[in-house]
């Protein structure tokens, strides 16, 4: 019986390690965050203090400078480390703003380059809906109706990915055109309301394949592929056989 439960703890240990934390659950409705809007409303909590606390936000600012960097050229980040100097916190807050719209674009021209890979489209698309959940009560303060339309666009561009269904059930064939659209209105829109005079700012050297090591850990699981109800049914099998085990040692 020692043997047997040695077998069944390590056999557990090595099923827990290899399933992902977020195996049984993510949706579109709890969404990856976006660290740049998370920054960026750290940045705006330190900068409403009174008075405003600019090195702390020059430090916040700092954590994803080397990110911004990369993907949209140093102009925005020599843009919010200069009005951070001059501590002129609108200045900060209007330049912050403008890089969620760029981040937007960013993962929205990357969804439409790998349109085909699901589950990398999904994802890029959940944080694209996070940056805006960041600007969203500066659009409804200024136009309630655009907030509305712009969550109703981020809402066609999920339907237009589709859905590879389980085990092919349940499956939904993606609609590129769709989501074309959808992204036109979302990136023209924003651009008109946070003046920005164009999108195409720095290089998206974002790949399909980029999997950045926040955005490993908070990914989820798709459980319509079958490898990924493996350890799952391992674990049901070892727990069937200690059930079995057990039984059969109380009737002896």
């Amino acid at each position: 019986m020692r043997r047997f439960c040695l077998f069944f703890s390590l056999a557990l240990i090595f099923i827990l390690n290899s399933i992902p934390i977020s195996v049984f659950a993510y949706s579109y409705g709890d969404p990856n965050e976006e660290k740049v809007a998370e920054v960026y409303k750290q940045m705006a909590e330190k900068l409403n203090e009174q008075p405003p606390n600019f090195a702390e936000a020059r430090k916040i600012f700092e954590t994803v400078k080397e990110e911004i960097d990369m993907h949209m050229g140093t102009e925005p980040s020599q843009a919010v480390l200069s009005a951070i100097d001059k501590k002129d916190k609108e200045a900060v807050l209007k330049n912050m703003e403008k890089i969620l719209v760029l981040n937007i674009a960013r993962r929205l021209e990357n969804i439409e380059k790998n349109f085909e890979q699901y589950d990398t489209s999904k994802r890029l698309l959940a944080k694209a809906f996070a940056t805006y959940e960041a600007l969203s009560p500066i659009v409804q303060g200024k136009d309630a109706a655009l907030d509305k339309r712009l969550r109703d666009e981020f809402n066609k561009a999920l339907q237009s990915l589709g859905n590879p269904g389980l085990f092919g059930v349940g499956e939904k064939k993606a609609n590129i055109e769709q989501f074309k659209k959808s992204k036109e209105t979302i990136l023209t829109s924003l651009q008109k309301q946070f003046g920005l005079k164009s999108l195409k700012v720095g290089h998206f050297s974002e790949s399909a394949t980029e999997k950045p090591q926040e955005v490993q850990k908070k990914e989820w699981t798709d459980l319509s592929k079958l490898k990924n109800w493996i350890p799952i049914a391992i674990l049901l099998v070892v727990i069937a056989g200690v059930v079995v085990y057990s039984w059969r040692r109380k009737r002896t």
